[in-house]
């Protein structure tokens, strides 16, 4: 027996099965974001530490030519995140949101380690940007079957009334990874000089993920699984041979597919243009700003705090007014705020209008991301979820996403130092342009699901 709540409207929740209490879901949310957090951790310290890697994984007399090689190898990574994302979406689809999490932190974990330990070209030669590459594939590969797996076990986990809150969790999670990451270059930076940052001092962040890993993967292994995905098993069971969730999505839920990719879109172009690069862009000669490594790292701290206070702000606001008015606000302001933002920091390269710029790029992030990770996944019915998500988010990513730093880095010396506020404001033209057809989807399946 279930009870539904609204069942009408775009807005209206899903089907909520009267089997998980509040202190069951707080539980395995808690779980959930944790391992998220973590393995966003691992992935997030690469593009902090990129000037740092570029040294020593690079051979090159220009200092940009190398960041722009560390940053095509950082977009190598997402090469692996489709294939990630069809064995993570198809994998929690068949087997469970469960076994799908614990799949994604163990490769998380393998590609943290080549990187940790891998030697500089010094050493050997062009062997280290190979395993450098290799460490990047298997960090792409985790990243691409976290998000669907996760998504789905908020979505299903949460209560009723508060299944924005908690998907929310989602994007807040890596909120917290860029915190812990910003908060340990903060110290590294301000504790080691450069010359140790250079050679072995940026490779502490990266041991710090290891250690913290087997955190994760223990408590993701108490993590229940979601009873939605279990009622929709054994009914997958008890018809027989059916259709695997690929085919099902490929056949039934193209134009699901097509829409929540273009909402993606707006969703991963804003986090890696602004939570992502913008430390970077911060203190590049390009740039003109000329901002010092610990005044960017602490930027990115403070903005991390927004987003991480925002993203849940932002969900606890939809469970009340609807999803609708904070994704198309959000998507505005990002079109309108981010580059008379960045003209004043260019008038005024101070760290007091630093902070003030990165916490307003950081508040429009969180408004949309941290109420979007609640309405993408109920585009899709549960037994193509985390299938239909995963694709959709990651392919996004790989055409858009990944290539941001390195598009930005060169957009920005050649081009116009406003090259990330741009990119962000086509994102939101293309997100607005199918918010209509996003919400007729989700209406669908909660009709066809209530």
């Amino acid at each position: 027996m279930v009870t539904t709540g609204r069942t009408t409207g775009a807005d209206a929740p899903p089907v909520q099965h009267e089997g998980v209490p509040h202190t069951v879901a707080r539980r395995s949310v808690a779980a959930a974001a944790f391992g998220n957090a973590m393995e966003w951790y691992d992935f997030s310290v690469y593009a902090f530490f990129a000037g740092y890697i570029a040294h020593n994984f690079f051979r090159s007399g220009n200092a940009t030519s190398a960041l722009m090689s560390t940053f095509v190898v950082f977009g190598a990574g997402f090469v692996a995140r489709p294939l990630g994302a069809l064995v993570g979406g198809v994998y929690a689809d068949r087997i469970g949101r469960k076994a799908a999490l614990m799949m994604s932190i163990g490769a998380m974990g393998i590609g943290t380690l080549v990187i940790a330990v891998a030697p500089p070209v010094a050493t050997i030669g062009v062997g280290a940007p190979i395993l450098l590459l290799i460490g990047r594939l298997f960090q792409g590969f985790s990243t691409g079957s976290e998000i669907g797996g996760a998504a789905s076990f908020l979505i299903e986990s949460a209560p009723a009334d508060r299944r924005s809150l908690y998907a929310s969790w989602l994007q807040a999670s890596m909120g917290i990874s860029n915190l812990l990451s910003a908060l340990v270059g903060f110290i590294i930076t301000s504790v080691f000089p450069e010359s140790a940052l250079q050679d072995w001092a940026w490779r502490i962040p990266f041991v710090l993920g290891l250690l913290i890993i087997p955190v994760g993967v223990y408590i993701r292994r108490q993590l229940p699984e979601t009873e939605a995905f279990t009622e929709q098993d054994s009914a997958a069971g008890d018809d027989g041979d059916q259709p695997g969730p690929l085919r099902i999505l490929l056949t039934e839920h193209r134009d699901a597919l097509g829409t929540a990719l273009l909402v993606s879109m707006l969703w991963t172009i804003s986090v890696y243009a602004f939570l992502i690069y913008l430390p970077t862009y911060y203190k590049l000669p390009e740039a003109g700003l000329g901002f010092t490594d610990q005044q960017t790292f602490l930027a990115s701290l403070v903005g991390n705090v927004v987003v991480l206070v925002g993203c849940l702000a932002a969900g606890r606001l939809a469970d009340r007014v609807g999803t609708r008015p904070l994704l198309v606000g959000s998507a505005v302001s990002m079109i309108i705020l981010p580059t008379p933002c960045l003209m004043w920091l260019h008038a005024q390269p101070y760290v007091p209008v630093l902070l003030a710029v990165h916490m307003v790029l950081c508040a429009t992030v969180a408004g949309f991301a941290g109420v979007v990770s609640s309405v993408l996944p109920r585009a899709f019915p549960v037994r193509v979820r985390s299938t239909g998500l995963s694709l959709s988010y990651n392919i996004a990513a790989v055409c858009f996403a990944g290539t941001t730093p390195l598009l930005m880095t060169w957009a920005t010396a050649d081009l116009t130092v406003y090259a990330p506020t741009i990119w962000v404001i086509i994102g939101s033209a293309c997100c607005l342009a199918v918010l209509p057809s996003l919400y007729r989807q989700v209406r669908r399946v909660a009709e066809q699901e209530g």
